[in-house]
């Protein structure tokens, strides 16, 4: 019997990957996200919080005890060496619950995990531990388009953001696969997912 196939997942802000990660979870995918545990570590009473406030200041937490993301946003922004230390606490954190949730889902028998990490090629290592990586991709100005849409961020900050992350081709580069989310409706979108997911144990029989 197959072992449990391990596949990263990553994209730029805006080109669909949470899409995507939601349909190989709808065919049977363990979807392990990197962006939603993040998210809970700074949430109030998050495990990140103590070393967050000790390193930055009660500044930069809100009065619910959460990150002000805001602030923080803007601050690493301006100081990259903010951002540095603040992914000096996060990011061990968030990688010893990516692995206790991959660990379970093996023990579990599951035929596929996910990782869905935003910077998955930006992080370096992840290459050897996967056996495939998907990058969904889209032009820059259907990104842009996208994000203040549905964020209600301005221009210059989607681009910052944009700036921040690794280049399309060198996204492109690393990539196993390739899904094109642009100019492409949901259903299409959706079965090239599908299709391309089948080796790795997921298919419509499994759709919820």
């Amino acid at each position: 019997m197959r072992g449990t196939f391990l596949v990263g997942l990553t994209g730029g802000i805006g080109s669909g990957k949470s899409t995507v990660a939601r349909m190989l979870g709808d065919i049977g995918a363990v979807i392990v996200d990197a962006d939603a545990i993040a998210r809970h570590l700074t949430d109030a009473g998050g495990a990140a919080m103590p070393a967050i406030k000790a390193e930055f200041g009660a500044d930069f937490i809100t009065p619910e005890g959460a990150l002000d993301r805001k602030r923080m946003r803007d601050l690493a922004f301006h100081d990259p060496a903010a951002k540095q230390r603040l992914e000096a606490i996060i990011h061990p954190l968030v990688g010893q619950t990516t692995g206790e949730q991959a660990r379970q889902a093996i023990d579990e028998g599951h035929p596929c995990v996910v990782f869905d990490i935003p910077l998955l090629v930006e992080s370096g290592h992840w290459r050897t531990k996967l056996n495939r990586i998907i990058v969904v991709d889209c032009d820059e100005g259907t990104q842009i388009e996208r994000v203040m849409t549905r964020n209600g961020m301005a221009l210059d900050v989607v681009k910052r953001i944009i700036e921040s992350q690794a280049g399309r081709n060198i996204r492109l580069a690393a990539a196993d696969i390739v899904i094109s989310n642009q100019d492409v409706s949901l259903d299409s979108l959706a079965h090239e997912v599908a299709q391309l997911a089948k080796p790795f144990g997921l298919s419509l029989e499994n759709w919820k």
